[in-house]
């Protein structure tokens, strides 16, 4: 279990929205890292958040996800992002785990995320990743599974997780 949580980083999307949220020179200090956000995206029909963990290397990507009468599974995606369709000035909120990022082999990747909404149509996910790339993971890129902006207000967080 993890010791200590340290923030590295906080990115807060402004006015006008923005195309990615990004963590760049994460330090080499830790073992694992989180990654805490609340989105949403400015336009309909974006319901994925995409992670980009570095260069080279295949995502294989894995997600179980409950609407709150259906369930269902699939492959290609792994967090979910709210929607301009959804209740006005709603954000999804999510939580990514990285556990040792400096591997040299390839990495795995977990999510628990949800999106809100006055309706029947809130979801609840979680997703799992395998990156096959080798490089240790300096540098994360956050987007939308259809290259819309993250609206303003949306928010991710970085920490650095130091275990004993």
């Amino acid at each position: 279990m993890a010791d200590t949580f340290v923030k590295i980083a906080n990115v807060a999307v402004g006015a006008g929205g923005a195309a990615s949220i990004t963590f760049s020179s994460i330090p080499s200090t830790y073992t694992d890292l989180k990654i805490m956000y609340s989105t949403r995206a400015a336009s309909s029909g974006t319901d994925w958040v995409v992670i980009s963990l570095g260069t080279g290397g295949t995502y294989t990507q894995r997600y179980l996800i409950g609407t709150g009468s259906v369930a269902g599974n699939g492959t290609g995606q792994f967090a979910l992002n709210q929607n301009s369709t959804y209740t006005a000035n709603t954000f999804s909120n999510g939580e990514i785990y990285i556990p040792n990022y400096l591997s040299s082999t390839a990495k795995s990747v977990s999510a628990d995320s949800v999106t809100e909404n006055n309706s029947s149509t809130a979801n609840s996910a979680i997703g799992a990743l395998i990156w096959s790339g080798t490089a240790a993971i300096s540098n994360i890129t956050l987007t939308t599974d259809n290259a819309t902006n993250f609206a303003q207000y949306s928010t991710a967080t970085l920490y650095g997780i130091l275990k004993a």
